[in-house]
């Protein structure tokens, strides 16, 4: 770990950084009023904004979101460090990357392995996400395909590939399956010391980053 950093910096190069997230920390910056109040709050975004302006307060460098996970979401994350590059791979996540997860979660599944798909939308007020007819306005198609780690009475943990990376996917699709991820009070979930939800390696499909990233989960 970077001493100057509260998290692991997996890889860095001149146009992407790769840390492994905390559970906890904020990806960006959430509705503040003021400039300063957006730039000051700690999020995974600053603090790497921070790190790549090397103590220079009047630089112009910063890293750009390229994706999200939630607060309570520990794991591999990915920013850019130029727009071109974060837009390069927001325009092409689905053909450009691979995702696991793991996480644990309520009861045993019914099947070693499958995969959930829906459309999915946010509510009004954006706090929930569900799974809406494909007509619905504003509807995503979501698809989470998982399959069974090992079982107890009461739990599972599951490996989880994301074909689409849609806000609250896994946690909206496990929950609807009646299988919600531990510690996800807002869908179900038991009450636990944290969200059980990890994003265990991101591959990119490029031979510059050949080798995939991955972080390592203790609460297994």
């Amino acid at each position: 770990m970077n001493r100057h950093l509260p998290f692991p910096v997996i890889f860095e190069d001149r146009d992407i950084i790769v840390i492994d997230k905390p559970a906890g920390l904020l990806t960006t910056n959430t509705r503040l009023w003021g400039r300063r109040a957006r730039e000051e709050q700690a999020t995974a975004e600053n603090i790497l904004t921070n790190h790549v302006r090397k103590g220079q307060s009047k630089s112009s460098k910063k890293v750009w979101l390229v994706h999200r996970l939630d607060r309570e979401t520990s794991g591999v994350m990915m920013f850019a460090k130029s727009p071109e590059v974060a837009e390069y791979f927001r325009s092409n996540w689905a053909r450009l990357t691979e995702k696991t997860y793991l996480a644990r979660v309520r009861g045993k599944m019914e099947a070693e392995s499958g995969a959930y798909e829906s459309y999915l939308k946010e509510d009004s007020d954006g706090y929930r996400v569900r799974s809406v007819p494909k007509s619905a306005k504003d509807a995503k198609y979501a698809k989470t395909e998982w399959r069974v780690l090992s079982a107890g009475r009461d739990f599972s943990l599951v490996e989880i590939k994301l074909h689409t990376g849609r806000k609250n996917q896994i946690r909206v699709h496990f929950a609807e399956a009646g299988h919600p991820v531990e510690g996800d009070e807002k869908y179900g979930g038991a009450k636990s010391r944290r969200l059980m939800l990890h994003s265990l390696e991101l591959k990119i499909n490029s031979p510059r980053w050949a080798k995939p990233f991955r972080s390592e989960i203790t609460w297994t």
